[in-house]
């Protein structure tokens, strides 16, 4: 089912599906509470901290949350296009290490769906950079 993005699904999707989510609940309080929004494009975006209590190494975002955040955006994208999904496959390319102090940009777009497959890109930015980029096969729920 293809549809065209919309804020309501969006909302809707991530509280019905996945409420207690460690990367977008409110509710979750060592959770990452990502706030996705969708943009004109059709495209979801969030801005992340990067409190220090998300590094690895001194100073730099640890890449487990950076996978963290890139798989959530990219979850919610399809959220926007009214679809529930799993995560079959995850590439990431780690661009430049991510500052902790410093907001970051998560964004994800769409790219090609066909019956239950859907692939999706997202990219996490900070200060106009692009800190890493990843790509996703995700299939779609059996309720």
């Amino acid at each position: 089912m293809t549809t065209q993005p919309n804020s309501i699904a969006l909302c809707e999707r991530c509280g019905q599906e996945h409420p207690d989510c460690v990367v977008c609940s409110p509710t979750n309080p060592v959770g990452l509470q990502l706030r996705p929004e969708l943009r004109p494009d059709g495209s979801v975006e969030a801005v992340f901290p990067c409190d220090a209590a998300f590094q690895g190494y001194t100073g730099i975002l640890h890449g487990g949350v950076t996978a963290a955040l890139l798989d959530g955006i990219m979850t919610h994208c399809l959220f926007a296009h009214d679809v529930s999904a799993v995560t079959a496959q995850l590439t990431i390319r780690f661009r430049h290490p991510i500052a902790i102090g410093t907001p970051l940009v998560a964004r994800a777009r769409r790219k090609h769906s066909h019956s239950s497959l859907h692939l999706v890109e997202a990219e996490l930015l900070q200060n106009g950079q692009v800190k890493a980029t990843a790509s996703a096969k995700f299939v779609e729920r059996q309720h």
